[in-house]
């Protein structure tokens, strides 16, 4: 080989070295390029990950905070259902001790009776007030039988209220049982 092929040989090895190291430098700059944007890709992610985990959270907060409320208004249901009956009891022992007009005793079971209304009201127990001629309502009475209206006003209504009924907060725990006319 003479040295004018030599010379071109070298020529065309440097040219070569120096495509390769361009182009490995293109792909370095290409790659940061791409480890730029997969980093901005997976911030964006993670943000995203982040504001829907929050997200739910707060869901669980609102609905476990209203869970709480709930369960607080409604914790005493049970024993409440259970106390009724006394209340009952209590109406119809003051009923029968006013035929009998012993006022001693009559004072004396109207007193118990009222501190133990007082008592069950202060825990968020109401009475449904209800009377005859109202308009009756099947989400909020319970009717036992449908008699003949003994009068015409009365038809569609409450002719007559035969056990009180009872709410716990907005809950209807015992709903007042009626006798409705046709």
């Amino acid at each position: 080989m003479n040295e004018k092929a030599k010379k071109e040989a070298e020529k065309s090895k440097f040219e070569d070295i120096v495509e390769t190291q361009e182009t490995l430098e293109q792909i370095n700059e290409e790659e940061k390029v791409e480890e730029v944007i997969s980093d901005a890709d997976l911030l964006i992610l993670e943000k995203d990950k982040f504001l829907r985990l929050f997200a739910e959270f707060e869901n669980y907060k609102r609905r476990t905070s209203k869970e709480r409320i709930e369960l607080y208004k409604t914790a005493n249901q049970e024993l409440m259902t259970v106390l009724i009956p006394i209340l009952d009891d209590f109406d119809r022992a003051v009923a029968e001790i006013t035929k009998v007009k012993d006022k001693n005793l009559l004072k004396g079971v109207e007193l118990i009776q009222n501190k133990f209304k007082s008592t069950l009201k202060q825990k968020g127990l109401e009475e449904i007030v209800v009377k005859s001629g109202d308009i009756f309502n099947a989400d909020q009475h319970e009717a036992i039988t449908i008699i003949p209206a003994p009068t015409p006003e009365l038809k569609g209504k409450i002719v007559e209220v035969i056990e009180k009924g009872y709410k716990l907060g907005d809950k209807i725990i015992r709903f007042p049982k009626v006798i409705t006319g046709q």
